[in-house]
C-alpha cells in the first residue's frame, strides 16, 4: 500500500507551494499569491486580496478552498485559481463539489488532487472517458477542471495521472 497522510491539512501546504511553482510557469509577468485558505471562507480572502468586486458572487457563501491562487495581471485585473485536496481516493462526489466552486467562482484553473489516487473516477475520466464531465464556464469560454493523484513523495502531482493531459 502507498504511503499516505494521516490528516488531509498535511498536504496543503506542499500543494501550496507546488501551485504558487505552476501559476507562476503558466502565467509568466503576473504578481502571483497563493493562500493555504481551508479555514476561512472564499470571500474574506477575495475581500482581503481587494477583488471582491469582481467575484461579488461568492458573498456569504460557504465556500472553503483548500488553495487559492490569485493571479494579478496588469491594469488590475486579477483571477482565482484552486486546489481542492483529499487524502481519500477520488469520487463523483468530490468532483460534484469542485464543479459547484467552479461554476459559481469561475476560475481560471481548478485541480483536484487526491493522495490515495483516482478512486472511482479513473474509471469515469479513463476508461469510459468521460472528460465533458470536467467542462465548466459561462458559455463564451468553457474550461476544465484538472484532476490527478497527488503524489506526496515528491510534493507534485503525478504528472501520468492527470486528466485531462496537457
Amino acid at each position: 500500500m502507498c504511503q499516505n497522510v494521516n490528516l488531509e491539512i498535511e498536504l496543503y501546504e506542499p500543494m501550496r507551494l507546488w501551485f504558487k511553482e505552476y501559476l507562476e510557469d503558466n502565467y509568466k509577468g503576473c504578481k502571483i499569491e497563493t493562500f493555504d485558505s481551508h479555514a476561512r471562507t472564499l470571500d474574506l480572502y477575495l475581500e482581503e486580496a481587494g477583488i471582491i468586486n469582481q467575484y461579488s458572487q461568492t458573498v456569504g457563501l460557504d465556500i472553503q478552498i483548500d488553495v487559492l491562487g490569485i493571479i494579478r495581471r496588469e491594469r488590475g485585473i486579477a483571477e482565482i485559481a484552486f486546489i481542492e485536496a483529499k487524502k481519500t481516493p477520488l469520487n463523483l462526489h468530490d468532483l460534484g463539489q469542485l464543479w459547484a466552486y467552479c461554476k459559481l467562482c469561475r476560475p481560471s484553473e481548478a485541480f483536484l488532487l487526491s493522495s490515495a489516487g483516482m478512486g472511482s473516477l479513473d474509471k469515469i475520466l479513463n476508461n469510459l472517458k468521460r472528460i465533458d464531465l470536467l467542462a465548466f464556464g459561462d458559455g463564451r469560454k468553457i474550461r476544465n477542471m484538472q484532476v490527478a493523484k497527488w503524489d506526496i513523495s515528491k510534493n507534485s502531482l503525478d504528472y501520468k495521472t492527470l486528466v485531462p493531459k496537457k
